[in-house]
């Protein structure tokens, strides 16, 4: 199972905070591939920002690839460092990575279908 699947348990799907699933209490705790432990949502969270610049080159990368509509190839590599760099100006607000990513060459120069 997804370890981020379990410290997000406790929403349900239209975002409701609920403490039980059927009458069961809600178990938040994961352990990340790395082996890392945490439990729940804050230690998540503190986990994440410790692993900043990873987190956010994987969110690059995703995003990325939603907005390509296609995946990463190893040419996109130096415009994801570039997008990363950009948001990492105005302290990786979500609106700056958004802005860095339209503003990248492979997004620029994408191909719609005919």
């Amino acid at each position: 199972m997804d370890p981020l699947g379990f410290a997000l348990e406790h929403f349900d799907a239209v975002g409701r905070w609920r403490e039980h699933e059927a009458d069961i209490p809600i178990d938040d705790s994961g352990v990340l591939p790395d082996g890392t432990v945490f439990d729940g949502l804050p230690a998540l969270r503190e986990v994440l920002f410790e692993r900043r610049g990873e987190f956010v080159n994987t969110v690059t990368e995703k995003l990325l690839i939603y907005a390509l509509g296609r995946g990463i190839e190893y040419y996109d590599r130096p415009a994801i460092r570039a997008i990363v760099r950009e948001a990492e100006q105005d302290d990786y607000r979500w609106s700056s990575l958004v802005l860095a990513l339209v503003r990248s060459q492979p997004f620029q120069m994408r191909r719609s279908e005919s």
